[in-house]
């Protein structure tokens, strides 16, 4: 069997794959007349649909690749209270952009800016703050540009009107949005991965640990939500992935790569028995209530895809099949931005898809359409430096 290498490029593409179908099932959110199995399950369903494995795949992916980023900080001889820094100051990016996109679902019709200029605004903002500035740039400009990004942010909370035109609210953190939930999970599995030094059997006890407070809440052993990880779901999906890498830095540790895919085959497998086993008396499976069932099952569903990336892309080297989505893995914010702009463009000027391209197939078609070209964009956007750093 070919070497496998340390650092996995089927991360990147499965980074890719999941960060393209997620702006496909937001785009195509609202087609009429398509399968059931394409769209998000009811909240009230037992049931879970394509859509739902999407959000799950990333937060899986975010444990995949953490071990990678913070063993490079360790090796770089970085100390353990600058990668800490580095691991707060992304989470509150994560936080910062999730709490303003979720004051976005309840904004006010009473608001001084019309709600897709505010919208524009922040994400104007945001690339503005955390642009991948070049090194050589002048310090003053730079400064300057990110200074107005924080200014505009702090004017948009200052004016920002939510709820009904008879009782306005100020922003506040309903939910956190999927960012949010994001930065949340990354920064428990973060600092925990950076206190255990990565150390797989701990990593383990902390992933059985949030599974259970998982259960533990859904069958109403435990009142959630709970502090920083709400009923563990989102940390047991992270801490999920960095069990996987930890248990890949282990094999080719010992030269034991040819076991890989059968421990991930039985351990996807498994977990996806897991989540049936546990779905009548836990909740079903739901991704709205983050049932363990939805925990689990997607998380084994990852695992082998993820198996089936490490073979085609760092053993039979297809790397160049994804080329096209690529941008989606190395930019990945900056394409989980790129539909706000499209999106509220479109709401600013009254433009709207005609009937036909918001049905069926003609829907779908477009909506795959959508999401390569706004790809696409960013990889021209990339090849200009024009890409969010966090």
């Amino acid at each position: 069997m070919q070497q496998l290498p340390k650092r996995l490029l089927s991360i990147d593409v499965l980074r890719a794959v999941t960060m393209f179908l997620m702006i496909f099932v937001n785009e195509s959110n609202g087609v009429k007349n398509v399968p059931l199995w394409i769209d998000h399950a009811e909240a009230s369903a037992d049931a879970m649909g394509f859509a739902d494995t999407i959000f799950p795949a990333f937060l899986f992916i975010v444990g995949l690749s953490l071990p990678f980023a913070i063993n490079n900080k360790i090796k770089k001889g970085e100390s353990f209270i600058s990668i800490l820094l580095y691991i707060l100051t992304r989470s509150a990016a994560l936080l910062i952009i999730g709490f303003y996109h979720v004051n976005l679902e309840d904004y006010s019709p009473a608001a001084t800016l019309p709600k897709a200029v505010w919208a524009l605004t922040i994400t104007f903002s945001f690339f503005l703050i955390w642009l991948d500035y070049p090194e050589a740039m002048n310090k003053t400009k730079k400064y300057i540009f990110i200074g107005t990004g924080i200014l505009l942010l702090i004017i948009m909370a200052v004016i920002y009107k939510g709820g009904s035109a008879e009782a306005t609210t100020w922003m506040r953190p309903s939910w956190w949005g999927i960012l949010g939930i994001i930065g949340w999970s990354y920064l428990v599995c973060a600092i925990l991965y950076l206190i255990s030094k990565g150390k797989l059997s701990l990593l383990i006890l902390f992933w059985i640990i949030f599974a259970a407070i998982n259960i533990a809440v859904h069958m109403g052993i435990l009142q959630g939500p709970i502090w920083l990880i709400g009923d563990g779901a989102p940390v047991t999906l992270t801490m999920g992935g960095i069990v996987i890498s930890g248990i890949y830095a282990w094999l080719t540790g010992i030269g034991k790569t040819q076991r890989l895919w059968a421990i991930f085959t039985v351990l996807g497998l498994t977990l996806i028995a897991a989540g049936l086993f546990v779905r009548p008396f836990a909740g079903g499976i739901s991704k709205i209530h983050s049932t363990p069932a939805w925990v689990f099952i997607c998380s084994g569903i990852t695992i082998l895809f993820f198996e089936l990336a490490i073979y085609l892309i760092d053993i039979q080297g297809k790397k160049d099949w994804f080329k096209w989505i690529a941008p989606a893995g190395t930019s990945t914010l900056t394409c989980y931005l790129m539909p706000y702009f499209q999106v509220f463009i479109m709401r600013l000027f009254h433009v709207h898809y005609p009937l036909f391209l918001n049905t069926g197939a003609a829907g779908l078609i477009r909506s795959f359409a959508i999401s390569f070209i706004l790809i696409a964009l960013v990889g021209l956007m990339e090849k200009r430096r024009i890409r969010l750093k966090l």
